[in-house]
């Protein structure tokens, strides 16, 4: 499946719900650069993508810039279902400024 329809920077395959977003380099996550790229090896390819703590990071960036309740769900289900540090995300909001924010939602991405 080649998502070759190119709407602003996504791609898109008529036969696919999902779209592809190639962003340009370097890779950041409020300011920050990517920590880390995990390759996943598939029968047609390497798929390239975030930690789930980056992806966190990323999911609470739109939070505590623009005050995005979606993406603090999503942030909740990534860490949900995936391992993250949260020291490093804890990190990461102290050095941009949004530590208060961080410490108000925190309970919401630990771990149960």
């Amino acid at each position: 499946m080649r998502f070759s329809q190119k709407e602003a920077r996504y791609f898109k395959h008529p036969d696919s719900q999902f779209f592809v977003e190639f962003p340009p380099g370097p890779l950041t996550v409020g300011g920050e650069p990517v920590k880390q790229i995990i390759e996943l090896l598939f029968s047609t390819g390497i798929l390239r993508i975030i930690s789930p703590t980056d992806c966190v990071k990323d999911r609470l960036a739109a939070y505590f810039y623009w005050g995005d309740q979606q993406c603090l769900i999503q942030a909740a289900l990534v860490s949900s279902e995936n391992m993250i540090d949260l020291k490093e995300i804890e990190r990461w909001a102290k050095a941009g400024g949004k530590f208060d924010e961080f410490n108000r939602i925190k309970e919401k991405i630990a771990k149960k």
